[in-house]
């Protein structure tokens, strides 16, 4: 059978795939999901240092207006050869994605960005409980969940706003699971990612710009805020779109726990948020239900459908 027009380009793309690419493709999964944390609360860092200068939900507008211009300069002819079928999906994609920023952003304003990811890792777990199907992943995701759950001890009563932020950030992250791992087979590279963070910033404009008069007015908040949007999604979400083509959703959600781990570490470096021998025995649980799990990836591409 003749390869269609659309399997010669992807065929085509792969082929003639630059470095950083091909080590996108085949690096471990493990040390991607590492390089993104590190990326994703670096960028959550300097959202946490210009919160007294400019709303949360401000400084998440700006993420996605960064992070949308960074993916679409990196995506050439991202605008051609899209279905109403698959731009639904990808505008669903980011409409959740930049509200689960949004409800990010307003609990690190309140509660500890270790803590904070901790708690909102809760969506995450209940995907991979849904997908988990074997005694061992069984094993690894409930050392992850003990270990998260340890990691987040944060006191409701204090927190009670923040805690409701940061559930209903958690909620928009199994969305942003499940819905984008389908986004990521559409597309090659991140244009799919920079077409639905586009909608999405189109979306949160109304909660993001009244605010913003601010940031406009300092070349220095621009840039940090649009920075946030670099590190955080263009960098981070980017190099998950790479890791979800190759392993199962469970296998990705379970990876996630160590989200929480590289928060806490870039909290206590970064901010001076220390923590304390709990979190470290949280540390300790969660990187071990990620190295016993089972290793399965998923054997080229899937086609849309």
């Amino acid at each position: 059978m003749m390869p269609t027009g659309h399997q010669r380009d992807q065929n085509h793309a792969v082929s003639s795939r630059p470095s950083i690419d091909r080590t996108l493709a085949t690096a471990p999964p493990e040390a991607l999901f590492v390089l993104s944390a590190v990326s994703q609360y670096i960028g959550a860092a300097i959202a946490v240092s210009v919160f007294d200068q400019v709303a949360p939900q401000t400084v998440a507008w700006f993420r996605t207006i960064g992070a949308t211009i960074a993916l679409l300069a990196v995506s050439p002819g991202f605008h051609r050869g899209w279905n109403r079928r698959d731009l639904t999906g990808a505008a669903i994609f980011g409409i959740a994605t930049v509200l689960m920023n949004v409800f990010f952003y307003l609990a690190i304003d309140r509660v500890d960005l270790g803590k904070s990811v901790a708690i909102e890792f809760i969506g995450p777990i209940v995907v991979a409980a849904v997908t988990t199907r074997s005694v061992r992943n069984g094993v690894a995701l409930a050392l992850a969940v003990v270990g998260v759950v340890t990691l987040g001890g944060v006191e409701l009563g204090d927190n009670a706003l923040g805690v409701f932020f940061i559930l209903a950030s958690s909620a928009l992250w199994a969305a942003y699971i499940v819905v984008g791992s389908r986004v990521a087979n559409v597309r090659s590279g991140v244009a799919g990612l920079g077409v639905g963070l586009a909608i999405g910033s189109v979306f949160i404009t109304p909660i993001g710009a009244p605010g913003s008069g601010p940031v406009w007015a300092s070349p220095t908040l621009l840039l940090l805020c649009c920075a946030t949007g670099v590190f955080s999604n263009a960098i981070g979400y980017g190099i998950d779109q790479y890791v979800m083509r190759r392993i199962p959703i469970r296998r990705f959600s379970v990876l996630l726990a160590t989200l929480p781990v590289t928060a806490v570490a870039i909290g206590w470096v970064v901010l001076g948020q220390q923590p304390g021998r709990l979190d470290f025995a949280g540390i300790a649980l969660v990187l071990c239900g990620v190295a016993i799990q089972e290793r399965d990836e998923i054997v080229g591409l899937p086609e849309p459908g």
